[in-house]
C-alpha cells in the first residue's frame, strides 16, 4: 500500500472512450482508490507502473506497443524485489464464456464495457487479496496464467501440419542468408521485429515473431525462461540464483549468461 494508506491503480487502455469509463466506475465503486496513472500504449503502461509501485494494474489485451500479457510480465520482471507485485485485472473484448473459465483465478478478467454490477464484484476480490497479501503471488501460478489468458484472450498461430515443419532456419546476417539446422540453435531471442537465432558459431536474424517461429520447429526441445526468451533445454548447463532469487542459465556455446525471468523461476528449483 502507498504511505497514505490509500490503495493506487494504473489503468493501461488504448481507447480514451473506454480508458474514462472505467477511471468513473472504479471512482464509484471504490471511491478509496486513487488512479496513479492511465496509459495508451503497452510500453507507457510498463514504464507508468514500474514508476508509480501500484497495487492494482488494469491491462487491456490487445494495445499498441505491448499487449497486456507481456505489460503484466514486464513488471513482474522489474519489480522490486521488497515489494509485493501488483494485482493484475486483465481487460478483454471476449464473451463471458471464455472469462467465466478463470473467475476463480488469482488474476481477475472483466469483459469490455466495463460495468458497474462487474467492477463492484472486482473490486470485492481486489480488496480481498491485498488486505490477506503478505507475499508475491507464487510464480509457477502466474506462468501458467499468463500462458493460459495468452491462449484464449491472443489470436493464434495458424497450426502448421507435421510435414510443414522446417529443419533448417535461412536467417539473414548483413547480405549473407545462413542456413541453421534447428538441433543446432543455443537459444531464440526476440527483439521488436525479429527473432535473434543464436549458435555457438554466431548470431543471425529471422524476420518473424517468436511465436511464428516455434509454430514452425520442432519446438519440443525449446524451454521459454523469459517474455522473450527460448532456451534448447540440452544446451542448458546450469541455473544460479542471486542473493534476490533471480536465476541465470549458463548455455552452452554462449558465452553471456541467460537472465530467467521470475514467472519462470521456479522450473530451476531443486527438486
Amino acid at each position: 500500500m502507498t504511505l497514505d494508506h490509500r490503495p493506487t491503480a494504473v489503468i493501461a487502455e488504448d481507447e480514451p472512450v473506454l480508458a474514462r469509463t472505467l477511471t468513473r466506475l472504479l471512482e464509484q465503486a471504490w471511491p478509496e482508490l486513487r488512479i496513479a496513472g492511465v496509459a495508451e500504449d503497452g510500453l507507457r503502461a510498463t514504464e507508468l507502473a514500474l514508476a508509480e509501485a501500484p497495487d492494482v494494474v488494469f491491462l487491456d489485451i490487445k494495445m499498441p506497443g505491448r499487449n497486456g500479457i507481456e505489460v503484466a510480465e514486464a513488471v513482474a520482471d522489474d519489480w522490486p524485489d521488497d515489494r509485493a507485485e501488483p494485482l493484475f485485472v486483465f481487460v478483454t473484448a471476449f464473451d463471458e464464456f471464455a472469462i467465466s473459465a478463470f473467475e476463480r483465478a488469482a488474476v481477475d478478467y472483466v469483459l469490455k464495457p466495463a460495468t458497474a454490477e462487474r467492477l463492484q464484484q472486482t473490486v470485492a476480490r481486489l480488496k480481498a487479496r491485498l488486505a490477506g497479501r503478505t507475499a508475491p503471488p507464487d510464480a509457477g501460478e502466474r506462468a501458467a496464467l499468463m500462458q493460459r489468458v495468452q491462449a484464449i484472450a491472443l489470436p493464434s498461430v495458424q497450426p502448421v501440419e507435421p510435414g510443414e515443419r522446417i529443419k533448417v532456419i535461412r536467417a539473414g546476417v548483413g547480405n549473407t542468408v545462413r542456413m541453421i539446422p534447428v538441433a543446432e540453435v543455443v537459444c531464440f531471442e526476440a527483439t521488436e521485429k525479429y527473432v535473434n537465432v543464436v549458435t555457438p558459431t554466431g548470431e543471425a536474424l529471422v524476420r518473424m515473431s517468436l511465436r511464428e517461429l516455434m509454430a514452425r520447429i520442432d519446438s519440443t526441445d525449446f524451454i521459454q525462461v523469459h517474455r522473450s526468451v527460448m532456451v534448447n533445454a540440452s544446451a542448458i548447463v546450469s541455473a544460479t540464483r542471486d542473493e534476490n532469487g533471480h536465476y541465470s542459465l549458463a548455455v552452452r556455446g554462449l558465452q553471456r549468461p541467460l537472465k530467467v525471468s521470475r514467472a519462470f523461476g521456479h522450473l530451476f528449483r531443486p527438486m
